[in-house]
């Protein structure tokens, strides 16, 4: 289930991109299997050993030619990246920003490490959706390394243009998963047994596996609507 669209964020094989709070690694996979030179990096060790073991997965199912291209996964601090400025041709920080107390200061080694003409998708929390979700349970954000802002678009924006980056569109994903927190939030956060949480949960699961045509239509009308994500793209501009 991705988030970033790479398309609009013009990945080609051969780009050298960053996954930035990379997770369990499920931009940092498609980039790869794109043909791109990817590095994953997260805060957490588990995260960054079991996205290192599913590359090496990857090349043995010959997903991935190993000596065609380069992957790496890195543990590290987003407010100290361990790379030269302009290491990376894209880069992807998806629902990461919200988690961080000196956002800015992520955003400006973010600009840093990205090369002049290069371009990032930078996605959270929808503004809207998120805020029902706070209305609702506290326990959805107030839990260590939780949620601890909600962006509006023009905030996002404007301080991701003050570290000299240079928004050029966005979009929203993820509109079939918003109600689904707003019932997790409702009967409980923690509570995965509710019959109507777990029905619903097994319908984003086929939506996701399968692709079926029915959900990837409401997916398409909902986006726009309720999605639970927004996806900001923006580019380092080349010095004249």
């Amino acid at each position: 289930m991705l988030t970033a669209n790479y398309d609009q964020l013009g990945l080609r094989r051969g780009d050298k991109i960053l996954d930035l709070g990379c997770g369990f690694g499920r931009h940092a996979f498609e980039a790869a299997r794109r043909g791109a030179n990817v590095v994953a990096l997260d805060a957490g060790r588990d995260e960054v050993e079991g996205v290192a073991a599913t590359f090496a997965a990857m090349v043995d199912a010959g997903e991935l030619a190993a000596d065609a291209f380069h992957t790496a996964a890195v543990q590290g601090d987003a407010l100290h990246l361990p790379f030269p400025d302009g290491s990376f041709d894209r880069v992807i920080c998806s629902e990461v920003l919200e988690h961080i107390p000196n956002d800015r200061g992520a955003m400006g080694e973010l600009a840093r490490v990205l090369r002049p003409g290069g371009t990032m998708a930078v996605t959270v929390p929808r503004f809207g959706p998120e805020l029902v979700n706070w209305a609702l349970s506290d326990a959805y954000h107030n839990v260590p390394g939780g949620h601890i802002r909600i962006y509006r678009r023009s905030v996002l924006q404007s301080r991701l243009e003050s570290v000299g980056l240079k928004v050029t569109g966005h979009h929203h994903a993820h509109g079939l998963h918003s109600p689904y927190w707003w019932l997790k939030c409702l009967v409980g956060t923690t509570n995965d047994t509710n019959p109507i949480v777990r029905t619903y949960h097994r319908l984003l699961v086929w939506d996701i596996v399968k692709g079926p045509r029915t959900t990837r239509w409401a997916e398409k009308l909902l986006a726009p609507l309720m999605g639970k994500s927004i996806i900001i793209y923006v580019v380092k501009p080349v010095a004249p």
